[in-house]
């Protein structure tokens, strides 16, 4: 007698949807320095590119402060920020890739300028002025900045007269600079061009480039099935540069990292170092 394949076709069926309906589904998100269309631009094609058996949703935050607790709550599973974020929510969150950009790659740096013309000729001449930074949480427009200040014996919050720019927006520094608003200024060296057309280069000097800190982080939860991170930074080797993932996110590769390579930007921020390889 001929069975019938109807119990097995149901078994198949049912076996799918329960896979479906029990995958786990993580949410990805990137440090909310961009308009939320530009974030889901750049995160969606990583969300698809990491999804499998588990699924990888992209995710948004409003602002800095709610983005840093959807880290340490558990609600980010994976996420894209700047090192000093990373830093704060390391206890919750562990380094899987480091953003990989241009001449610098893996590390960026600071700088400090003056108008052009100005009286201060060295970092030495700073203390007691006035000094625009982009906001405490700015690796490139404070961290950095702070660092090499450090090292000179130089306290920016008790030594310098801090002015936080507008909206944390680099421009914004080199516009008080060159206003005469602020005597000085921190900005990340790649945003010294950003207002060309409204401040003329020779307007503004460097006086000092400051210390290197580690690149942006792509992080995950640190309570994740190691099964799954481990997948995850296999996926992230696979992409080499070009790759649509990467031209999203506007870098050229996602290296491996270790938590320890981050301690520049801890010892900058005053948190505790890490010993994590």
């Amino acid at each position: 007698m001929k069975k019938s394949a109807l119990p097995i076709m149901t078994f198949a069926l049912l076996f799918f949807w329960t896979s479906l309906v029990m995958a786990e589904t993580y949410q990805l998100s990137m440090l909310p320095r961009y308009s939320s269309e530009e974030i889901l631009k750049r995160i969606s094609p990583l969300a698809n590119h990491l999804s499998g058996s588990t699924n990888v949703e992209p995710y948004l935050t409003g602002n800095f402060d709610q983005y840093l607790k959807g880290l340490q709550s558990g609600t980010i599973e994976i996420g894209y920020q700047n090192p000093y974020i990373y830093t704060l929510a390391s206890n919750e969150h562990e380094v899987i890739g480091m953003a990989v950009k241009g001449e610098s790659g893996d590390k960026f740096r600071g700088i400090i300028i003056v108008r052009a013309g100005s009286q201060i000729a060295s970092i030495d001449e700073l203390k007691g002025k006035r000094v625009s930074f982009v906001g405490p949480t700015s690796a490139g427009g404070y961290l950095s900045q702070k660092l090499t200040l450090m090292q000179v014996g130089i306290d920016v919050e008790k030594d310098l007269e801090l002015i936080e720019a507008v909206e944390n927006k680099q421009e914004n520094v080199i516009f008080s600079v060159y206003s005469g608003d602020a005597d000085a200024g921190f900005i990340r060296e790649s945003a010294l061009g950003r207002v060309q057309k409204f401040v003329p280069p020779s307007a503004i000097t460097v006086i000092k480039r400051t210390a290197w800190l580690p690149n942006w982080a792509l992080s995950v939860k640190r309570s994740l099935p190691q099964q799954f991170k481990v997948l995850l930074k296999q996926k992230l080797l696979k992409l080499l540069k070009g790759h649509p993932v990467l031209r999203a996110l506007k870098v050229d590769s996602l290296r491996p990292a270790d938590d320890s390579e981050y301690n520049p930007v801890r010892q900058a921020a005053g948190l505790p170092m890490s010993a994590q390889q």
